[in-house]
């Protein structure tokens, strides 16, 4: 494995202020790929896993900030308002929660 990625990419919380969403992304996985060669397991499915991970804590934060507001919320994050209907029904998020 490419050394630069063991000097400091695995981050550490402190520091999370001062690094980008990306380079916080690329360490988590990278710890993941290496724990996967290590025990050699295979996983199949894993974009669609990935996503859903990333995709469903945007999706509530994203309602959060706009108070449940859909239109509002789809309209932040680029998408049909439709879409996103889709999406919170197939995360089971519960809006409802979510308006103050």
């Amino acid at each position: 494995m490419d050394s630069s990625l063991n000097n400091s990419n695995h981050l550490f919380v402190a520091n999370l202020q001062n690094v980008s969403l990306e380079k916080l992304v690329k360490s988590k996985l990278e710890v993941f790929f290496d724990q996967k060669n290590e025990t050699q397991v295979s996983i199949d499915g894993f974009y669609k896993v990935f996503m859903e991970q990333v995709e469903k804590p945007l999706i509530e934060l994203s309602l959060l900030a706009n108070r449940g507001n859909q239109v509002k919320t789809a309209t932040m994050l680029g998408i049909n308002r439709n879409t996103l209907k889709k999406k919170i029904d197939s995360y089971e998020i519960k809006v409802r929660n979510l308006k103050s």
